[in-house]
């Protein structure tokens, strides 16, 4: 976690939560999801289909802001899984993992974040054919473009899937998808409004979440504009 949020969690520890706006997919991709997409429909459908559309939002793509997220990316005690926005934090809908893995050919695994996931330590296949290893860093899917070197992994045993349903996973390897607010209060952050990144705030408007400033660095903010 960044020093600068340590530093803003000490100095402003009681910062409400936010719930509704942050996606993680599938694909280790970030998704903003404001109040008319959160209305459009769910982040995320089980991956054997669902009533109606996935609405996932706006895909992050400023760099800088997506490092920032990554390296503050973390998980409470409950295993639901947030970004730590400097004092605030902000809960992430998961589409199927908390983490989402990258293969390298010599065997590396690293999650969506950066981070290297470490040794593998088991591996996992759900009824959709999707393949999940749990890692000393934590656990997750592993990325659809990476299948290839996963299939050599597993041809020359140093993986072996174990069959198991996708539904039963957040429970056996500890995380929550989603977290509980999820669903029932759309794009609230304690009870502030989320501005997106460049969005302006107009007058007598309280707004709570981060922004990316002229110089590029991305910052946070958490006031009340009068």
């Amino acid at each position: 976690m960044d020093e600068i949020v340590k530093a803003a969690l000490a100095k402003w520890p009681n910062v409400p939560h936010c719930h509704g706006w942050l996606g993680l997919d599938a694909r280790g991709d970030w998704y903003m999801r404001d109040d008319a997409t959160q209305a459009a429909g769910p982040f995320a459908l089980n991956p054997g289909g669902g009533r109606g559309p996935a609405i996932k939002g706006s895909r992050l793509q400023h760099g800088k802001l997506i490092d920032f997220i990554g390296r503050n990316y973390a998980a409470d005690e409950a295993g639901q899984w947030f970004f730590q926005n400097g004092p605030q934090r902000v809960y992430v809908e998961l589409e199927a993992a908390p983490y989402v893995w990258r293969l390298q050919t010599d065997g590396t695994v690293t999650a969506h974040t950066g981070v290297s996931a470490g040794s593998v330590k088991n591996c996992l296949m759900d009824e959709f054919g999707r393949l999940f290893l749990l890692t000393e860093l934590g656990f997750g899917l592993v990325h659809t473009n990476d299948m290839l070197v996963a299939s050599d992994a597993v041809e020359q045993g140093r993986w072996t899937p174990k069959e198991q349903g996708f539904a039963e996973m957040p429970a056996q390897w500890g995380y929550v998808e989603p977290p509980g607010a999820f669903g029932r209060s759309l794009n609230r952050c304690g009870g502030k409004r989320f501005l997106p990144v460049r969005q302006r705030p107009r007058k007598s408007q309280s707004v709570t979440g981060f922004f990316e400033e002229s110089n590029g660095l991305v910052a946070y903010f958490t006031a009340s504009i009068m």
